[in-house]
């Protein structure tokens, strides 16, 4: 990314934040809510940039008990309050920054005609959308559109002050990537994510940790999840995330609101996790961790269910420590029921898979899959969200008791119903292409997602005395992990036991549909999110490249799938399905053995040579193709609004969904309402 250097002489005023400055709030937005047609619902709200902001309905809501909507109530409260967490954990100058250009925002008088001030509303919509000043995506610092000195008037003359060294770090190249995960550098020292100190290094991590040996070996703990690791006077420590230490002030907050769902818990054992839960944010402790994550995996009764804590490790360069979130959800009774097969015939999928018999699982233990209606998130989890989730992430957990697979129904249909046909047409091959994914790519995409989840994520299991991949692969751990499910899912998208099991009705259209878009998407058009010349960061956007280039390379000699130019487009059309399955297969027998092997050296060449490096000429001609389309390639949502209603006694006798007039105005009311950490921690 290219930044401009400033002069210091640009800039002549030292600013110090302070969050006890006396500005008269004045709110941009005077409609707080809007009422909308849930049948002709609006699920766009606004674009700008790169991004789409969507809005999602929770069908069902008024079906609930008065009971279970103050659970859901307590539980989303308990996620918001702990918002500002991920924000210092992406950058540590995050919530400065944040909390300075708010005021601004909030309390400006002057000309808001001006591109400079255009410049500036952009950048704070950007930086409300990832959490921080990099981007969410590329990981790269987002470049203002606006100069410092212009800054340094609206901080005057709103009587908002920052910090310098804050100030500055918006306009040069320090701290130019959150996430640094190139081949032959300090990831660590590199990544500006706020999980170690500036001055640790990836050689730091690994030497700390050697020295953790856990209590029962076969049940190894997630050392590193829940802190940050810092150099004080030479020597590291961690810092705990827990009440009374780091974030403290938020998880007193998540507490408060876990406490009063626990006593709305549906049964025995949904209370009983929460409330290790509660030990474990209070304690700190992993073995405590590990213990609710056991009673949470084996609580599947009950209407409602969440994720919250600290727990996916992608923004972490070597895989130790995990990023805030929360999803609470609804279960969809009438998807789940249709799902729920797949659960039940986990153990055949797994039996009847390429893999090498020893790296199959003999036992696949409780895998539960449900399609959920999402009622509220936070975290790493919002604005941009994920359409599957598979927890917990423990291997050993996995293997004795099993997991749970989510898929967001009500988010993949608001994702669904936003969108337009263009782009499409541009990039399929032909007419047979394009009328596949219209007619089957939603259900090959949801079944996609539900294989990954269910199937892909539980299957195989490592060698014994081979340690965990965060310690084996390191930094490609997890692009490697979700490339293994992909290929999971893939293979066996194209075969029949799909019909046979009542999940289709064509299993070769819906196969043929979803390898069609894998492919497309792996080789050209998740292309439009990067920038020409930038290499792939990103894990899942890497797993998917590697995966397609590597099936596309292997498959020249049959003409598997075949490069087609014309009329100066590119194209890919698969000639032979069944044979790109069997690819499929290969590969996922090989990341298998990598990683129940911990063969570092073949998941770097695998990655490196398939995963990272873009062919520029073809990248330059997708993005030219691509400027015809003003829908944005990324896509993310404001979350609707649980209002309680309450007698005179202060009790909560209805809770009412609403919807919120903007994104601006729901950043403006979670900072308000939840900004519970100071600028630094």
């Amino acid at each position: 990314m290219r930044i401009r250097f400033i002069m210091a002489a640009l800039v002549v005023v030292s600013f110090v934040w302070s969050c006890k400055q006396e500005v008269e709030v004045k709110p941009q937005i005077q409609e707080e809510f809007v009422d909308l047609d849930a049948d002709d619902f609006p699920y766009m709200l606004e674009q700008f940039a790169d991004l789409k902001i969507l809005r999602y309905q929770i069908p069902g809501w008024n079906d609930l008990t008065l009971k279970e909507q103050k659970l859901v109530y307590y539980l989303t409260q308990a996620g918001l309050s702990g918002r500002d967490i991920m924000w210092d954990q992406n950058y540590r100058h995050n919530l400065k920054i944040r909390k300075a250009l708010e005021s601004v925002y909030r309390n400006y008088e002057g000309d808001k005609s001006s591109e400079d001030w255009k410049a500036f509303e952009l950048f704070l919509k950007r930086m409300w959308f990832s959490n921080g000043i990099h981007h969410h995506y590329s990981n790269d610092k987002m470049e203002p559109g606006f100069s410092p000195i212009y800054l340094t008037t609206l901080l005057e003359e709103t009587e908002t002050t920052l910090d310098q060294e804050a100030f500055d770090v918006l306009f040069n190249e320090a701290d130019a990537k959150k996430v640094n995960k190139g081949k032959d550098v300090d990831n660590v020292l590199l990544s500006a994510v706020n999980f170690y100190g500036p001055n640790v290094t990836t050689q730091d991590v690994e030497v700390f940790y050697a020295k953790k040996e856990s209590p029962d070996p076969d049940k190894p703990l997630s050392f590193g999840l829940n802190s940050q690791l810092v150099k004080e006077n030479g020597e590291l420590k961690e810092r705990v995330y827990k009440s009374g230490g780091l974030y403290g002030e938020a998880i007193d907050e998540i507490v408060k609101w876990l406490e009063l769902a626990k006593g709305v818990a549906e049964n025995e054992a949904q209370g009983n996790a929460l409330g290790l839960l509660i030990e474990y944010y209070k304690s700190g402790d992993l073995q405590t961790w590990d213990d609710y994550n056991v009673a949470w995996t084996a609580a599947t009764e009950g209407n409602i269910d969440y994720i919250n804590s600290f727990i996916e490790v992608y923004n972490d360069p070597v895989g130790y420590r995990g990023s805030y979130e929360t999803i609470v959800q609804i279960k969809d009774f009438d998807m789940s029921k249709k799902m729920a097969v797949l659960s039940e015939n986990a153990q055949w999928f797994e039996d009847n898979s390429p893999l090498i018999d020893e790296h199959k699982k003999e036992n696949v233990v409780g895998v539960s899959y449900k399609t959920v209606i999402v009622a509220g998130e936070a975290g790493d989890a919002s604005p941009s969200t994920p359409i599957g989730v598979n927890l917990p992430n423990s291997n050993w957990i996995r293997a004795a008791v099993g997991s749970k697979s989510v898929s967001l129904g009500n988010i993949i249909h608001a994702y669904n119903n936003s969108g337009s046909e263009g782009r499409l047409k541009e990039f399929v091959h032909d007419e047979e292409e394009f009328s596949l994914e219209k007619e089957h790519g939603q259900l090959g995409d949801k079944l996609h997602t539900a294989l990954h989840e269910v199937i892909g994520h539980a299957s195989g299991q490592i060698n014994p005395g081979v340690g965990q991949t965060k310690e084996t692969l390191k930094n490609y751990s997890s692009t490697l992990e979700e490339g293994r499910a992909d290929l999971f899912g893939l293979y066996w998208l194209y075969d029949t036991k799909l019909q046979e099991l009542g999940l289709v009705d064509d299993w070769e259209a819906v196969g043929k549909a979803a390898y069609d878009g894998y492919i497309r998407n792996g080789l050209m058009t998740q292309l439009i999110r990067l920038k020409l010349g930038d290499d792939v960061e990103q894990a899942h956007m890497r797993n998917r490249q590697w995966v397609s280039a590597w099936v596309f390379d292997k498959g020249q000699a049959d003409n598997v799938i075949e490069k087609v130019t014309r009329d100066g487009k590119t194209y890919y059309n698969i000639n032979d399905y069944p044979k790109l399955r069997e690819l499929f297969g290969q590969l996922l027998r090989e990341t298998q053995r990598i990683k129940s092997e911990g063969d570092f050296e073949a998941c770097q060449a695998l990655v490196e040579g398939y995963g990272v490096k873009v062919n520029q000429e073809l990248h330059a001609e997708i993005l030219e193709r691509n400027k015809q389309f003003t829908s944005a390639p990324y896509s993310g949502f404001v979350n609707p609004v649980l209002d309680p209603e309450t007698d005179d006694n202060g009790e909560i006798t209805a809770i009412k969904v609403k919807h919120q007039a903007s994104f601006a105005n729901q950043m403006l009311n979670y900072s308000e309402k939840y900004g519970f950490l100071p600028g630094m921690n």
